[in-house]
């Protein structure tokens, strides 16, 4: 499924057309893989409309991909044909810079994203760097896999990056495909900490509460107590100055989101210094994913067996995918089958 050109998927319901193209050839450190799931995420919205545009077009995207090896590259000797693997947001980096030397493949000035600066995984078969391939353990099927590889992932950084301590509170604000999985691995690694969900409508609020929150409520609502951490997984800025009126002193808030869908001036004109800001209270970015996060994080979700919420459709339906993602038709992650 490819995008040919940049377009408001609220005015084009048809942003990507189904192709037939050669099957990738891998290069000697590469490795081919036949994909059997894929992801659908926010980012692939991002893209289409133009807010984090591909760099040549046309362009097959998705970021969340597991199958199994098919063939590998001269020099890719890590895996063995019928491994199953999976690929991340991170598609490859300079391997050089001192953000790569440190681990943070993810701040690179050289950072590719897969299925958007290169072909992704909205396809039968796509080729990666071995380096950055993932083993994915037998616990998962293909579609619980493909959800880990970026909505668990980043929410896995997303975390640590708060610097939550055990029985401190935590907010999550949006309840879609990262944040649901947030929420599993929080009171796993942090039980005697609350977790507080702001979430747009009911249904998802409930499904937090079958997840283990102990309150959800609207974005505009106050919590019950104030929060020591808040993880935004919007698309818009509106829960951003809403969550800060609930972060408690010294709190930070860590903005989980590549781009947000419109530069809401109107609402970044109501921060109030006093109000949201003052008292040593910290906002911060989340910039993609290290080869770190998704390694630790698959190892993690097997370990507390964590299972992601999904909704499968077939690889021709991924623009029906995308309008429901856009329509805010959501519970869990969507993957596209391949099989």
């Amino acid at each position: 499924m490819i995008l040919r050109k940049l377009c408001s998927i609220s005015e084009n319901k048809a942003p990507l057309e189904l192709v037939n193209l050669p099957d990738p050839i891998p290069s000697e450190e590469e490795i081919l893989i036949r994909v059997s799931a894929c992801g659908v995420c926010h980012t692939e919205l991002d893209e289409i409309e133009g807010r984090t545009p591909p760099h040549t077009l046309p362009v097959v995207l998705g970021h969340q991909v597991v199958g199994t090896v098919e063939k590998t590259g001269g020099n890719s000797r890590a895996f063995t044909i019928g491994d199953r693997v999976g690929i991340g947001w991170i598609h490859s980096s300079c391997g050089k810079c001192k953000f790569c030397l440190n681990g943070n493949e993810n701040l690179c000035h050289e950072f590719k994203a897969t299925g958007r600066d290169v072909n992704g995984g909205y396809a039968q078969y796509m080729v990666v760097p071995v380096h950055y391939a993932f083993r994915i353990p037998d616990t998962f099927s293909f579609s619980e896999a493909a959800p880990l590889l970026c909505a668990g992932a980043i929410g896995y950084r997303s975390l640590q990056l708060t610097g939550l301590q055990n029985g401190q509170n935590l907010g999550l604000t949006g309840f879609g495909a990262s944040a649901h999985l947030v929420l599993q691995m929080s009171r796993h690694r942090f039980p005697e900490s609350k977790v507080f969900v702001f979430a747009r409508s009911e249904a998802e609020r409930v499904f937090s509460k079958e997840l283990g929150a102990v309150w959800a409520g609207a974005a505009e609502e106050a919590s019950p107590e104030k929060l020591d951490c808040i993880i935004d997984t919007t698309p818009v800025w509106r829960p951003i100055v809403e969550a800060l009126k609930n972060l408690e002193t010294g709190g930070r808030l860590v903005i989980n989101a590549i781009r947000k869908e419109e530069i809401d001036k109107d609402s970044l004109l109501q921060i109030d210094y006093p109000k949201h800001l003052w008292m040593e209270k910290e906002i911060k970015s989340v910039a993609n994913v290290s080869r770190r996060d998704i390694s630790e994080f698959l190892k993690l979700a097997a370990e507390i067996s964590l299972k992601p919420e999904t909704e499968e459709f077939a690889l021709e339906d991924a623009n029906q995918a995308l309008v429901e993602l856009k329509s805010k038709k959501i519970r869990g992650a969507k993957v596209l089958k391949m099989d």
